[in-house]
C-alpha cells in the first residue's frame, strides 16, 4: 500500500509540475511580479497532493527586503515555506547542478552560493544585497547544512552581512515537524522526513511519500532589530529559532 501511494503521489506531483514549469520560466522572462508569487500558489497545490498539513504560527513577511532566517529540516522545508510567502532561496551551487531539482530552484529565482571557495564569497554578497534591493524576500537556512529536525546547528553568519543594508529586516523562522498520520512524531519516525547526513536523495523522497501525510509547525517570530555585529544578529537569531523549534515540538509555540 505504501509503495502505491508514493506512486500515486509522484504521478500527482509530475502531473502539476510539468506543464507547470514553462509558465513559470515565461513569468521569469516577462513578468517579475508574478515570477515572485507564482511559486507560492504552486507550491501549496504540491503540499495538498503530497499530503502535508502546515500550520502557521505568527504571520510570515509578505514584502522585501527582508531575510527569513531558519532552520533546515528537510528536502519539504523548500516547499512548506514557498506555501506561507512569495520568497526565493539562498542555496549551496550544487544544487543548481541536480537534475530536476535544479532546474525548479531556478526557476524559483534560487541565489546560488559557494561556500567552499573564500573567492566567490563576494560575488555571492553582491547578488544576494541586489536581490534584497529589489524588495525580495529571501530565506537563508543560516545553519550551512540540514539537521535531524529535533535540535538547531549554530548559524553561520556571513550571510547575515547583507541585512546590515539599510531597510533590509531579518525574520526567524522556525521548522518543527510535529505529527504523523494526526499522531505527534516519534524519534523513530522523524528519519523518514528529515533528510541529513549522508542520506541519498532518491530513496529518502520515496520513503517520505510512502509514509505521510504528516504536520507541520511553521512559527514566524517576529523581525529582529537591526544589529550592526552580524555576529550578534546570526547568535540572536539562532537562539530564538531553538526555542521555537523546542516549544513545536513540545506542543506550547509561543512567539517571542
Amino acid at each position: 500500500m505504501s509503495r502505491l501511494r508514493a506512486s500515486l503521489l509522484l504521478l500527482g506531483f509530475a502531473g502539476l509540475t510539468l506543464p507547470l514549469m514553462p509558465v513559470q520560466q515565461l513569468f521569469v522572462w516577462f513578468w517579475p511580479r508574478m515570477a515572485r508569487r507564482f511559486p507560492m500558489h504552486y507550491h501549496r497545490a504540491v503540499l495538498r497532493i503530497l499530503g502535508v498539513r502546515v500550520r502557521v504560527d505568527g504571520e510570515a513577511l509578505k514584502t522585501g527586503p527582508a531575510i527569513l532566517a531558519a532552520n533546515h529540516v528537510s528536502w519539504l522545508d523548500i516547499v512548506i515555506l514557498s506555501s506561507v510567502a512569495p520568497l526565493s532561496f539562498i542555496a549551496k551551487r550544487d544544487v543548481n547542478g541536480w537534475p530536476f531539482f535544479g532546474s525548479l530552484a531556478r526557476l524559483q529565482r534560487t541565489v546560488f552560493v559557494d561556500r567552499e571557495r573564500r573567492s566567490s564569497t563576494g560575488a555571492s554578497r553582491d547578488e544576494i544585497a541586489s536581490r534584497l534591493n529589489d524588495g525580495d524576500i529571501l530565506v537563508l537556512f543560516a545553519e550551512g547544512t540540514s539537521g535531524d529536525g529535533a535540535r538547531v546547528l549554530p548559524f553561520k553568519s556571513a550571510y547575515f552581512a547583507a541585512a546590515e543594508t539599510l531597510g533590509v529586516v531579518v525574520q526567524p523562522v522556525s521548522i518543527a515537524y510535529t505529527g504523523h498520520r494526526n499522531l505527534p512524531m516519534t524519534r523513530r519516525l522523524r528519519p523518514i522526513y528529515a533528510w541529513y547526513g549522508d542520506m541519498g536523495l532518491p530513496p529518502h523522497l520515496w520513503a517520505a511519500l510512502a509514509h505521510g501525510p504528516i504536520e507541520v509547525e511553521i512559527v514566524c517570530h517576529p523581525p529582529l532589530c537591526a544589529e550592526s555585529d552580524r555576529k550578534k544578529l546570526a547568535q540572536n537569531a539562532e537562539s530564538t529559532v531553538r526555542q521555537g523549534l523546542v516549544d513545536a515540538l513540545h506542543g506550547r509555540p509561543k512567539i517571542r
